[in-house]
């Protein structure tokens, strides 16, 4: 069993890769086969696998996010009651929890079992910079 907690730095609402980190994890570990959980701590981001080949992908991800959750102060969101971290905070957990906050992603033959075109990446949901920690647990 190995763990280790990665910081990411995010520069505002988007989607950070860092599957290069947690391959360099897996790497290190020397476990042949097994299954790597990845968990965010925090409840205004959260962690998908999709393609990292296309930009659009992504372009098109961030803006889908943004029309179905839109700030706080927008007339649509007029219902939300928690508004003290500012417009962004109550949007960001809905798209949190939308999406997931821990992966699992099986190791085989010392490498993540990922497809061609798969990354991993931190989907930051508020729109200030913020350092979130990742934890990696390789069972």
């Amino acid at each position: 069993m190995r763990q280790a907690i990665l910081s990411v730095s995010t520069m505002g609402a988007g989607l950070y890769e860092f599957t290069d980190r947690v391959e360099d994890f897996v790497r290190e570990a020397g476990v042949e086969a097994g299954l790597l959980t990845v968990f965010v701590r925090h409840t205004s981001c959260s962690l998908i696998i999709q393609e990292n080949a296309d930009p659009d992908v992504k372009r098109d991800l961030e803006v889908f996010f943004r029309r179905l959750v839109p700030p706080a102060d927008d007339a649509s969101m007029s219902w939300v009651v928690h508004r003290l971290e500012g417009p962004d905070d109550m949007p960001a957990h809905i798209k949190a929890a939308l999406t997931q906050v821990s992966i699992g992603i099986p190791v085989v033959r010392w490498r993540l079992a990922l497809g061609t075109w798969q990354g991993i990446y931190l989907f930051e949901h508020r729109k200030h910079p913020h350092q979130r920690e990742v934890v990696l647990h390789l069972s």
